[in-house]
């Protein structure tokens, strides 16, 4: 039944997704279905430590875009089919919406105990990673260093060369629209500092590779509220890439994991959710695929633990909460897209 009903629904389902099954090592017949936005190659190393403990499940994989996850789930829910086993995403707001409209299920995992409170919602939605919104730069553009707070980085704009500042296209980009509504909560000067992106020429980009690369060749002086977990690594490896914190405060975001209501698993769903809170999945998170952990057994430069030391009351992380629900209104996000328009146009 569970597979005429999947048949059915997927007529209906516009989005096709990269799939890869990862057989159970020791030949069982229980599948776990994961609908996640991570690229299948980075998410191997994390499905194959879940399976040396679990040798008997197989996991099938699809990699979807974070819209089409939530379009899944909802479509195979309403038309009374059975959907993931376990939701993974990079859109906090859209997960949590998910839950909040009914889509998602308690779970019951050993491993939220201790977890913190900013970073779980109703035992339904989890954040599991602790990734910052950092300044890259182009280090021998900047033989002094970078400027490390946004009042500093007003300033080098005003005699910055053109087009040589870039950042998200929040237009593309839902991680970059989240990076500037927690800006326009945090930083009253905001729109000052957009203005002074716009008179520079700022380029925009979709995603944080793109920024990265260019400021890396030296196309770019400078990145703004980049993604962290994917500049730190790179950061490492390139010797022209230079990564900063700033000092007035550092935006937080997370990947979120949910057990779907109509999962055709949901201890399955819940198996694997407790091993990515468990200290063995922070750590493979952590150390194999490079996305910070929350968890504060887990050490190392770029964990939680590390950041909390360092930069303490500074760290603004976003909290999996029905606050996220608000950067979804259609009005509010038309106000702030033509209010960023107009601001990097050179307007009020």
């Amino acid at each position: 039944m569970w597979v005429l009903r999947a048949l059915l629904v997927c007529l209906a389902l516009p989005a096709a997704a990269d799939v890869v099954v990862f057989p159970a090592p020791g030949g069982g017949s229980r599948e776990l279905v994961v609908y996640s936005s991570l690229d299948s190659p980075l998410a191997r190393p994390l499905i194959e430590a879940f399976q040396r403990g679990a040798p008997d499940v197989a996991v099938r994989y699809e990699d979807l875009l974070t819209g089409e996850i939530a379009d899944r789930v909802m479509q195979e829910t309403d038309a009374g089919a059975a959907t993931a086993d376990l939701v993974f995403s990079s859109a906090m707001d859209v997960t949590v919406k998910l839950a909040n409209d009914g889509y998602a299920s308690e779970a019951d995992v050993p491993g939220a105990a201790g977890w913190p409170d900013w970073a779980v919602w109703r035992n339904m939605v989890f954040a599991l990673t602790f990734e910052p919104a950092v300044i890259v730069y182009h280090r021998p553009s900047f033989p002094g260093g970078p400027p490390d707070t946004r009042a500093a980085l007003i300033d080098w704009l005003r005699t910055a060369p053109k087009g040589s500042i870039g950042t998200y296209d929040i237009a593309r980009s839902a991680v970059g629209y989240l990076f500037l509504m927690r800006d326009e909560e945090h930083f009253a000067d905001l729109w000052t500092l957009v203005r002074a992106m716009g008179r520079a020429g700022v380029q925009v980009f979709p995603t944080s590779q793109d920024v990265i690369d260019r400021v890396n060749a030296g196309t770019l002086k400078l990145g703004y509220n980049v993604l962290g977990s994917y500049a730190a690594d790179q950061a490492s490896r390139l010797p022209d890439l230079g990564l900063v914190l700033p000092r007035d405060y550092v935006v937080v975001v997370s990947r979120v994991a949910l057990v779907p209501r109509a999962a055709h698993s949901p201890d399955l769903g819940e198996a694997f959710l407790d091993f990515l809170l468990s200290r063995e999945g922070q750590t493979v998170l952590a150390e194999r695929l490079r996305l910070p952990a929350i968890s504060l057994e887990v050490a190392g430069k770029d964990s939680a633990a590390a950041m909390q030391e360092t930069l303490g009351a500074k760290l603004r992380p976003v909290a999996v909460s029905p606050g996220l629900l608000a950067y979804l209104d259609a009005a509010s996000r038309a106000r702030v897209l033509a209010a960023w328009n107009a601001a990097l146009e050179g307007g009020e």
